[in-house]
């Protein structure tokens, strides 16, 4: 059993291990029969594409969208409740011209300070999920 490391300071880059962790996809659930929505938000609202599932998981239903790094998978809940605070954190290159490509196609953008080092904002997405935006400060 290894060692606990000590809390680091957050822009450490001593935070590694010997295992090359790093993420594939986010998952985040939608209510039954609800793809075709997720698409209109997904898909023409954000600007991802849609990849196919694989043939066995297709069967499940849901949704796999992905752009640039970011791959999300919508998974159908059925006993669905948004993940209000749970949320992917997303890095954007143009977080301005985001926040205008939604706010231009009726998504409330809400901005917070609250993150040294970072500019950020949130959004709901199409369920309620919510979805967190950001880019850190130049300087």
């Amino acid at each position: 059993m290894s060692e606990r490391q000590a809390t680091q300071p957050y822009d450490t880059k001593a935070a590694r291990s010997p295992l090359g962790l790093g993420l594939h996809h986010v998952q985040l659930a939608l209510p039954p029969g609800e793809e075709e929505v997720c698409r209109r938000f997904y898909v023409d609202v954000l600007g991802m594409t849609e990849i196919r599932k694989p043939p066995v998981l297709a069967a499940r239903g849901g949704l796999w969208v992905r752009a640039d790094d970011l791959e999300i998978h919508l998974g159908v809940e059925e006993d669905f409740r948004p993940a209000r605070k749970a949320h992917p954190g997303i890095l954007v290159a143009d977080l301005d011209a985001l926040a205008e490509r939604l706010s231009g196609r009726g998504v409330k953008v809400v901005w917070d300070d609250g993150f040294p080092g970072h500019r950020r904002f949130y959004v709901t997405d199409c369920h309620q999920n919510r979805l967190e935006f950001l880019s850190p400060e130049q300087g």
